[in-house]
């Protein structure tokens, strides 16, 4: 019949009285200084990633800013008779931008902060196509987080009949 009571198990080497120093398991300092290596790598790398995604996203952030300010101008543009768009100048004009509806003219755009109006150059190229029809391009310029000057370009149709007189013309 076996026993109920427990075995007793040997001792370990290094236990046993008299049988030495007891080894440890442990890294040496060449594997420390590796793992250090990679962590630091993998930290830069990540530090890297972020900065060109906040880059990524503050030039998309900027780019969609831009185009509705074009977008909103150019539909202000589109509400002005004929006369009012044909007296604008030929070329290049730089329009002010403000953020007061009221100051608005043919030489300002309306933006709705004061810091959008700093930070973006809104400018209008007018040309004629024919008599009754004007090619308008707005395009405006920022200066991006890392300092690159980014442009973005709207080009319209402005017909002194509206669609229709695009539309006959240019058959």
């Amino acid at each position: 019949m076996p026993s109920l009571l427990p075995r007793s198990r040997p001792h370990p080497p290094a236990a046993r009285p008299g049988a030495g120093p007891r080894l440890l398991a442990a890294f040496t300092i060449l594997e420390v200084m590796m793992a250090a290596v990679v962590l630091a790598l993998a930290i830069t790398t990540s530090i890297t990633t972020l900065q060109h995604g906040f880059l990524a996203l503050d030039t998309a952030r900027n780019t969609t800013i831009a185009g509705q300010i074009m977008q909103s101008e150019l539909e202000r543009m589109r509400l002005k008779d004929w006369a009012t768009v044909n007296a604008y100048a030929a070329g290049p004009t730089p329009l002010t931008l403000v953020t007061d509806s009221t100051a608005l003219d043919h030489t300002s755009a309306f933006v709705p902060s004061a810091a959008l109006a700093q930070r973006f150059t809104l400018t209008r190229t007018t040309s004629d196509v024919h008599a009754d029809l004007k090619q308008i391009t707005l395009t405006i310029t920022w200066r991006s987080s890392d300092g690159r000057t980014l442009t973005r370009a709207y080009p319209a149709y402005y017909g002194k009949n509206g669609l229709y007189d695009f539309f006959y013309n240019t058959y």
